[in-house]
């Protein structure tokens, strides 16, 4: 036994139950009474050995300095007990975290609500570790948080295989647009090249003889170019890589008005070039997300906005048409795509949509991840 397990720290939550036991046969008469509270103290200390055997277990005051951790906690953290009590949680932080993210969590604990969710930690020794957590407010009669306590279980085997994943998603995507970029050249530049060369011929051979049946067969030709032209765009536009992604929507939001009847709203307050998967995917998400307005919305408006709010790109994609019960919906092909192409960035995707009311789809990219 170290120095740290021989010194009596304070248990904080159900402190001096034993003690209690041991005295109640002294103090309480009624025997119904009696075995009630003996067995409520007992099923109190039972829950709180059974919190400890299971789970990394933290008692803050209101101010956030530690007053209780457990064995699990020191042993993740690699801290002894006595450098963690009386300091706060800045002595373990990991730096992963922005301030957005930490202002929230004590916005919502400070306010008597639960939060939950996923924290990267910093040990002693420098390595880090993930743990899902849950912190509970306790309340005064002033209805003031005086306590909180933090249930914590660790997940960096998980967190490591989900980065694992993302990173693999990532490069799948990446390779998927690079050959989607190579076939989409290549009909613009190769069979479209060609096909414009014939159509020169043709015309010098129109010139020759006016009223051949080759003037006939330059009108197909022409045709065979512009569904070539158009395929091309279809499969990776190009000026999504010459000129970033707010042109490359703004001209497709040209065509699609065009193709399908329905006027779309475009605002950005985008100013800088993004990384090229960072673009490529906030153009397939509205891509998508349009034309699921085409397919199923039943509208003649929409609107996209494409926001740089400093710490994060936000993309909005908004309709007033029929809606769907997100509850009940089956995930198509689409909505996997956009949820894959969001994570596969580090960001999320949230879709929100009502009966009647319309849908909003948002894609959230997180500034550290550009």
């Amino acid at each position: 036994m170290n120095k740290d397990q021989e010194h009596h720290y304070p248990e904080v939550i159900g402190e001096n139950v034993n003690q209690l036991l041991a005295q109640l046969d002294a103090y309480i008469s009624k025997p119904e009474l009696l075995q009630d509270l003996k067995q409520s103290l007992k099923q109190l200390s039972d829950v709180k050995f059974a919190l400890d055997e299971s789970s990394i277990v933290a008692v803050t005051d209101a101010k956030g300095k530690i007053q209780y951790v457990n064995d699990k906690f020191c042993e993740i953290s690699k801290y002894p007990r006595k450098e963690l009590l009386g300091n706060d949680h800045r002595i373990i932080n990991s730096g992963h975290h922005d301030k957005a993210f930490m202002s929230g969590l004590w916005s919502r604990i400070s306010s008597g609500k639960v939060w939950r969710g996923e924290i990267k930690n910093k040990a002693k020794d420098g390595s880090f570790y993930w743990v899902d957590t849950t912190i509970v407010p306790f309340i005064d009669a002033d209805g003031s948080p005086y306590q909180y306590l933090a249930i914590r279980n660790e997940v960096t085997e998980l967190k490591r295989v989900e980065e694992e994943l993302q990173m693999m998603m990532s490069q799948v995507l990446q390779i998927q647009e690079e050959e989607r970029r190579k076939f989409s050249r290549e009909l613009h530049d190769g069979i479209g090249q060609s096909l414009f060369s014939l159509l020169i011929q043709m015309d010098r051979l129109i010139g020759e003889e006016p009223e051949s049946e080759i003037a006939l067969l330059r009108q197909h030709v022409t045709s065979i170019i512009e569904e070539v032209r158009s395929l091309a765009w279809q499969i990776r536009p190009s000026v999504l890589d010459d000129l970033g992604v707010i042109p490359a929507i703004r001209t497709y939001i040209d065509n699609y008005t065009s193709h399908f009847g329905i006027g779309v709203k475009l605002e950005s307050s985008l100013r800088k070039r993004l990384g090229a998967l960072e673009e490529t995917i906030i153009y397939r998400v509205i891509q998508e997300a349009l034309t699921n307005i085409a397919k199923y919305a039943d509208v003649s408006e929409a609107a996209v906005a494409v926001s740089d709010k400093e710490s994060y790109i936000e993309v909005r994609i908004e309709d007033k048409g029929k809606g769907f019960e997100t509850t009940s919906r089956s995930k198509g092909v689409g909505l996997f795509s956009m949820e894959e192409r969001a994570k596969s960035i580090g960001g999320k995707l949230d879709i929100s949509s009502e009966i009647g009311r319309g849908t909003i789809v948002i894609l959230t990219i997180p500034s550290y991840k550009r």
